[in-house]
C-alpha cells in the first residue's frame, strides 16, 4: 500500500490522532498539509517530521468552524500542491456537561468544530473532487456517535451528524468516483485521554473486548487504507476502531 504522489489535507493535524494520520500518510509517500488550532510550535514540529520523510508539508492555523477561513486553507493547499486527492476530517473538541447544565456556548462550540468544521472542509474540496472525478474523504467520528454517552450530548450529536454527513456525501459524490467513509474510534490514548479522570479510562478499558485502549496509530493505519486505491470500492461505511469497546 502506497500513496506516492498523492496530496492530502488533514484537519486537527498537530496532535493526537491527527498527528498520527499526518505521519502515516507521509510515511506512505503523500505530501501532507494540515490545519490546526493550537500552538504554532506544535504545527511546525509535525511539519518538520513530514519533511524529514522526504515529503512536502504545509501547516495552517485555522478555526475549523469558520467557513471563510477553511475555504482559504483549502484553496491555499490546492494552489501550493497543485492538486488535492485526500481529505481527512479529524479536528474535534469536547465541552462536557449534563444537558441541564450545558450552556448554549458549550453546545455551539462543539457542533461548530466537530460537525460544521467537517462540512466546511468537504464543501471547499468537493468541487475539485467532482471536477477531477477522483478523491478520498475520510471522516473521523466516534463510537459515541453510534451509542451516546453520559455528559456528552453535544459531542455525541456532532459525531452522529458526521456519520449521517458521511453517508449522504458518499451518495452525492459516488457518481464522480469519490469515496467517503467514516472511522469511529473508541477511547484512544492521546494527550486528551491523560486529562480524563482515571475511573473514566478504567471504565473504557473494561468495556473493551481486548482490555486496552487504542493507539493513535491504530486509527491512522485504517485511515491510510481508506485513502489508498485498495479501498476504491468502499464508500459510505462506518468502521469502528475500538478493540471491541462498542459490542
Amino acid at each position: 500500500m502506497e500513496l506516492t504522489g498523492k496530496k492530502a489535507l488533514v484537519t486537527g493535524g498537530s496532535r493526537g490522532i491527527g498527528k498520527a494520520i499526518v505521519r502515516e500518510l507521509a510515511r506512505l509517500g503523500a505530501d501532507v498539509a494540515f490545519d490546526y488550532k493550537g500552538e504554532p510550535a506544535e504545527g511546525e514540529t509535525v511539519a518538520e517530521e513530514v519533511r524529514k520523510l522526504g515529503r512536502k508539508a504545509l501547516s495552517f492555523p485555522v478555526d475549523a468552524a469558520d467557513y471563510a477561513q477553511v475555504g482559504e486553507v483549502v484553496s491555499g493547499v490546492i494552489k501550493e500542491f497543485g492538486s488535492l486527492d485526500i481529505l481527512v476530517n479529524n479536528a474535534g473538541i469536547t465541552r462536557d456537561a449534563v444537558i441541564w447544565k450545558m450552556s448554549p456556548e458549550q453546545w455551539d462550540e462543539v457542533i461548530g468544530v466537530n460537525l460544521k468544521g467537517y462540512f466546511n472542509h468537504i464543501r471547499a474540496a468537493a468541487p475539485l473532487f467532482k471536477e477531477q472525478r477522483s478523491g478520498k474523504i475520510i471522516n473521523i467520528a466516534s463510537i459515541n456517535g453510534l451509542r451516546g454517552k453520559f455528559g456528552q450530548s453535544n459531542y455525541c450529536a456532532a459525531k452522529a451528524g458526521v456519520i449521517g454527513l458521511t453517508k449522504s456525501v458518499a451518495k452525492e459524490l459516488g457518481r464522480y468516483q469519490v469515496t467517503v467513509n467514516c472511522v469511529a474510534p473508541g477511547m484512544i490514548e492521546t494527550e486528551m485521554t491523560k486529562t480524563l479522570p482515571p475511573e473514566a479510562v478504567e471504565a473504557a478499558i473494561k468495556e473493551s473486548a481486548l482490555g486496552k485502549l487504542g493507539r493513535p496509530e491504530d486509527v491512522a493505519h485504517l485511515t491510510a487504507f481508506l485513502a489508498s486505491e485498495k479501498a476504491d470500492h468502499i464508500t459510505g461505511t462506518v468502521i469502528q476502531v475500538d478493540g471491541g469497546q462498542y459490542i
